[in-house]
C-alpha cells in the first residue's frame, strides 16, 4: 500500500473552514502521481517522452469527516484491480485513525496520437501488479 502525507493547508480550505471538496480531487491525484513516481513511472514520461496519457474515466468519493486547516492526512493507495487497458485504484484518507474520505478510481491508458485506450505496456503492468501483490498480501496478514 502507497502512502502519502499532506497538510491541510488555508488554501484547501472554504469559508466554513474546511476542506472544499473539489481540492479532494486534487489531493486524490497528487496521490496517484506519487504513486507512479514511486513504482518508476513518472507522469513527465507518461505525459511526455511516451506521448501517452492516464486519464481518469471513473472517480467516486465517499466524505465521511469534514477536514480542517493544520491537520496532516495521510493518504493511502491500494491496486484493486489491473485490466488490460486500465487500472482500479482505492484512495483512503485519514487524520489519526480517523477516516475522512474513501475514492476508487480508473485510469485508462491512452495513447495522445488518438486518445483511444492503449494496453499497459509490460514495465507499467509488471510495477502495478508488484503494488497489486503487495496490497492483496497485505489484506491477507
Amino acid at each position: 500500500m502507497f502512502h502519502r502525507n499532506e497538510l491541510i493547508r488555508f488554501q484547501h480550505c472554504d469559508p466554513a473552514g474546511i476542506v472544499f471538496y473539489p481540492r479532494y480531487v486534487e489531493m486524490i491525484n497528487a496521490t496517484v502521481e506519487d504513486w507512479f513516481d514511486s513504482i518508476g513511472l513518472g507522469f513527465a514520461d507518461i505525459h511526455g517522452r511516451l506521448n501517452t496519457a492516464i486519464p481518469a474515466v471513473s472517480l467516486a468519493v465517499d466524505f465521511r469527516a469534514p477536514s480542517r486547516i493544520g491537520e496532516t492526512l495521510v493518504f493511502m493507495l491500494t491496486v484493486e484491480r489491473i485490466g488490460t487497458t486500465s487500472v482500479g485504484l482505492r484512495i483512503e484518507a485519514r487524520h489519526r485513525d480517523e477516516l475522512r474520505f474513501t475514492s476508487r478510481l480508473t485510469l485508462v491508458h491512452t495513447s495522445k496520437e488518438d486518445y483511444r485506450p492503449r494496453p499497459w505496456p509490460d514495465r507499467f503492468r509488471d510495477a502495478m501488479a508488484c503494488e497489486e501483490a503487495q496490497s492483496n498480501s497485505s489484506k491477507s496478514a
